[in-house]
């Protein structure tokens, strides 16, 4: 088990690699383009400490030149898990001014600083911190029919044939005459279908290839051409809705307004009509696609995805035991019943608590079975995950929550300066080492 904390700022990309770019140590990203900007800095460049330790964040004013400006007030919000936040205000200095944080328990702290000038517009910025996180663990207990629901979910879709039709699309120009495509659509209970992409190297020999499933984050969108992996590599990424591919853009904005409008709270109060249960069985069926490929070595096999492509890859690892490394990104769907132990919900924050008790019982009840941290001991493939410590819709302390009940090899790498991103180049490395490892030793 390995601990990793990195520096990088927010990114926002979706499928494709991105730039990274960000602030050193522990320093949230000033705005920009405002007279005046807050900086606010932890004095840990991990922002990790023990229950009990003080976190100091040291909040400065810096004008244009970034030259310290004292005597003004900056609102601080203090927010620790799900308690509400509590603002105070700060006299800034020409030196930096420390505001010092605890927890008596695991968790996480969120800090925003924020400046109004004197026409009212509004700087910000945000630092967070661990305490113990990996002490963090879920409220509630698996449900004790959990496997035996799922184990199910698996006989209804291993009942069903796949009926696989693929239609070949053109590849990208510069990879014609070395990498096929595939619009793949394959049969999967609750209603629809596996809808994708798939790309395999032309002439490649029968057992030779690692094959990877890319998993979408929320919203509604066609499925992306996964091509630029496939020359070593079987390649696919399915949609997360089992919609067609390749639509104009309205097409798939009127499915977003109508028909899959507030889709990940479908269901929430039946278990076996939840959303998400046809979405994570569109995932084993992938990986049931995938291992049917000849050109399949038979020994690996890689889910990858962020925030709800991240909970996807989690359940299909722990749905398949084949699979053999799954890296995921401040997935969602973690600690969903974290409100219950006073930690922050995941994402699609289904669960509230009022007054010490559920204000949904039949949503309460659902949820588990839905939970990646119930998901999560099934692993068996080396995981990695990563979580950004100013998070808001993905929080830590469910990412961790999740991490510590894996029982599998793994590894966090924990951003202090990252909010809700997607794949950073320091992802994409990890799953091009892990396949270079792979075909080293074979």
């Amino acid at each position: 088990m390995r601990l990793i904390f990195r520096g990088f700022g927010l990114l926002m990309c979706l499928c494709l690699p991105a730039a990274v770019s960000g602030a050193a140590g522990g320093q949230a990203t000033p705005a920009v383009a405002q007279a005046l900007s807050v900086v606010l800095v932890t004095d840990r460049p991990t922002a990790l400490y023990k229950v009990g330790e003080a976190a100091a964040f040291r909040l400065s004013l810096l004008d244009a030149a970034g030259k310290p400006v004292a005597g003004k007030t900056v609102e601080v919000a203090i927010a620790k898990e799900h308690a509400p936040p509590q603002t105070i205000p700060v006299a800034t200095q020409v030196v930096p001014v420390a505001v010092t944080v605890t927890m008596d328990r695991p968790g996480f702290v969120l800090v925003t600083a924020t400046y109004h000038d004197v026409s009212g517009a509004a700087t910000t910025a945000r630092a967070g911190a661990g305490f113990s996180p990996l002490d963090i663990k879920a409220p509630l207990p698996c449900p004790a029919d959990f496997a035996a629901f799922w184990r199910a979910q698996r006989q209804e879709l291993a009942a069903l044939p796949m009926n696989p039709v693929l239609t070949s699309v053109a590849p990208q120009a510069d990879l014609n005459g070395r990498v096929e495509t595939f619009d793949v659509q394959l049969a999967c209970p609750g209603g629809r279908p596996v809808s994708g992409y798939y790309s395999r190297p032309i002439g490649a020999k029968p057992k030779s290839l690692p094959a990877i499933l890319c998993l979408q984050g929320a919203g509604v969108r066609s499925a992306n051409r996964v091509d630029w992996m496939a020359q070593n590599a079987l390649a696919m990424d399915i949609n997360a809705h089992g919609i067609a591919n390749g639509q104009p853009a309205e097409y798939y904005r009127q499915l977003e307004a109508g028909e899959l409008a507030g889709y990940p709270g479908v269901g929430a109060g039946d278990r076996d009509a939840c959303y998400f249960r046809g979405m994570f069985l569109r995932v084993a069926r992938a990986l049931q696609f995938l291992k049917a490929q000849p050109e399949w070595d038979g020994r690996t096999l890689v889910t990858w995805g962020s925030s709800q492509g991240g909970a996807q890859a989690l359940a299909g690892a722990a749905l398949d035991p084949q699979v053999t490394f799954c890296a995921v990104l401040v997935p969602g769907l973690c600690n969903l019943s974290g409100n219950a132990g006073g930690l922050k919900a995941g994402w699609p924050g289904w669960v509230a608590y009022r007054d010490g008790q559920p204000a949904d019982p039949a949503i309460a009840k659902t949820a588990p079975y839905f939970d990646l941290v119930n998901f999560a001991p099934e692993i068996k493939a080396q995981t990695y995950l990563d979580a950004g410590l100013i998070d808001t819709t993905c929080p830590p302390s469910g990412i961790y929550a999740v991490f510590n009940a894996i029982r599998a090899p793994k590894e966090i790498l924990t951003y202090p300066l990252s909010g809700h991103g997607y794949y950073t180049a320091e992802s994409y490395a990890r799953l091009w080492k892990y396949l270079a490892e792979v075909k080293r030793s074979n």
